[in-house]
Formats: structure tokens, sequence, C-alpha cells
């Protein structure tokens, strides 16, 4: 294989691992899938990165140890100075395991471990939505709500690498609480599991009759389901989805009026409900912003799909390559 050099992608997920082979401009070589089956422990879940990264490198024609440099995108919390997964979690059993080191044994190179919303966000800055703007804030609406922040072209990581915690932005004084216990977060209103909770208190009071149905056949309740009753007509869905688009709405309408970037960009699972969520999420945004912010700001979508994570780890990896880390 000619050109190079090449880099690898890891995007550690509570359910999936994907190796993305791919040169310094985010041109794609080759992807490796496989299940985390993160209940196995560590040493299993590492065994499975490693054999993921050596299977993308012989599709992509290159040796594994051959590869420049490789970025890890995993759930937080993370050490990121010791390449180290503290406790996420997403992966039982994950505590303190020095993931950067044992990759670089196995496989030969150097590896940079960052958050997996702060990858996303360099990915889609560096390779997708993103490009072209030197101020951008990623949310992501999946199972929870995250986020990444650009400033000035680069990664902005806070004082101890926390921020960018867009889902714990407050948009109510009560409310339900979040994954840390807080009460009124953007998380706890408008993520997937947010969708889904209120879903089955709805129906337990006898509310949201075809939604019910739904999940009868496809157990359990969760925002997909919602979305599909809401697609048959169900407007009491229809209403729940809209809710949680309104609360986004606030939280990007914060983003805007703190950060005045050039470029919000959304992606996450729940960015394929479309306008259903993201209409009502842009008017409120839009109504909530000071004007000149507004006047500064794009509201795009994410380009890059479950690759952005990967992509991101490789631009890590690579700005990353001088400064001494494992």
């Amino acid at each position: 294989m000619t050109g190079g050099p090449y880099y690898a992608g890891i995007d550690l997920g509570g359910t999936k691992i994907l190796v993305v082979i791919a040169d310094a401009s985010g041109e794609v070589r080759a992807t490796a899938r496989t299940a985390t089956l993160a209940q196995q422990g560590p040493d299993a879940v590492i065994e499975r990165i490693v054999e993921s990264v050596r299977e993308a490198a012989a599709q992509a024609g290159v040796d594994a140890g051959d590869l420049a440099r490789g970025g890890v995108s995993a759930p937080g919390p993370i050490d990121t100075d010791d390449g180290m997964i503290t406790q996420p979690p997403n992966l039982p059993g994950w505590r303190n395991v020095p993931l950067a080191a044992e990759l670089r044994s196995r496989l030969g190179f150097g590896i940079v471990l960052e958050n997996d919303a702060n990858c996303a966000a360099v990915g889609e800055h560096r390779f997708g939505a993103g490009r072209g703007y030197k101020h951008m804030v990623y949310v992501t609406i999946s199972t929870g709500v995250g986020g990444g922040i650009i400033i000035d072209n680069e990664l902005y990581a806070g004082a101890s690498g926390a921020a960018g915690e867009i889902g714990h932005i407050g948009v109510s004084v009560e409310g339900p609480r979040c994954g840390a216990g807080h009460p009124g977060c953007l998380e706890a209103f408008a993520s997937g599991t947010a969708i889904a909770a209120r879903a089955r208190e709805i129906i337990a009071a006898g509310g949201l009759p075809r939604t019910a149905r739904i999940g009868e056949h496809e157990p359990p309740v969760t925002a997909r389901t919602v979305y599909l009753a809401a697609q048959q007509g169900e407007a009491e869905a229809a209403a729940l989805i809209e809710s949680a688009g309104r609360y986004l709405g606030i939280g990007l309408a914060s983003i805007i009026n703190v950060f005045n970037p050039q470029a919000v960009v959304i992606g996450g699972g729940l960015t394929n409900m479309g306008e259903a969520i993201l209409g009502p999420a842009v008017e409120v945004a839009r109504q909530r912003s000071f004007a000149q912010a507004l006047a500064d700001v794009r509201i795009l979508e994410a380009e890059l799909g479950e690759r952005g994570a990967a992509l991101g780890a490789i631009a890590v990896a690579r700005d990353r390559s001088g400064d001494g880390r494992a």
C-alpha cells in the first residue's frame, strides 16, 4: 500500500468497538467492528481491540506495527495524562485501567486516550460539519447528552479535562435527576433515556397506547419506540419528542449565549428523529439566544456518523504526537 502515514482510530463503547484506519487527512482506508462484551472484563476487551486493529490494518494493506500512532475514544471518566480509564459506568470492572500503555505494548505504536464526546467534536471539526469554523461546540444527543468545545481551532478541556459536559446544563430548577443525581439537567429532559423514562411513566398512567403496543412487540420501551408511535400518528408521542426538543433548544441557547460559537454541530442517535426533535430545538434556541450571538452561529447536523469519534481520535493522536504521552 502506498502513501501514509496511517493512523488507527479506536472508538471504545459500551456495546461496540469500531476501528478506523485513515491517513492524516481523514481519508478512511479500512474499518473493523466487533462487540465490546464489556462484562468479560478489561483483559478480554483489550484483546478484542488489538485483534480489531490488526484486522483493519490488514484490510488497509499495512502491518499494524507500521501504523504511525493510534487514538482511543473512550467513555469517561478518564485520565488523559496517564492514558487511563478510571471508572466508566458502562464498562463494568474497569477501574484505573492503563489502556494506552496496554495497547502500546501489544501493538507497538504510541496511543493517546481521549473522552468520546471530545473525540467526536474534534472529528466533526477537522473532517465533518465543523470544517472551517474556528469556534465550534459539538452536542451529542443519544442515550445521554454530551459535547465538546473547540475554541480557536483547539479542543478546550478545562482545568482538569472535565469541560464540555453539555448534558449538565441546567434547564429547570426542579424535575427528574440526571445520572449524576442533579435535578433539572438537560440530559434528564432531552436524552433518549429521558424520553423513554417519561414514556414509561405515561404508559403506567394509562397514556400512550400506541407506544405501549409497539413496546409489547419490541420491548423495552425506548425513545425509538416513542418515535415509531409518533410516526404512526400518536399525537401524545409526538408531543413528548417535541418537549424533549424544546428543552434541547434551551441548552443550545445557553451554549450560543455563553460561547458565541460560529457553529453548533448536533450529532448522536436522536438526530435520526430529524425535524421531530431538531425543529423545536432550533426554534427555541433562536428565540432564547442573544441577537448578536445568534447572527454569528450556524446550527448544523453532524456529517460523520458513527465514524466521528474514531476519526477525532486519529486527529487527537496526530496533534499530540510530540507531547511525550504513551
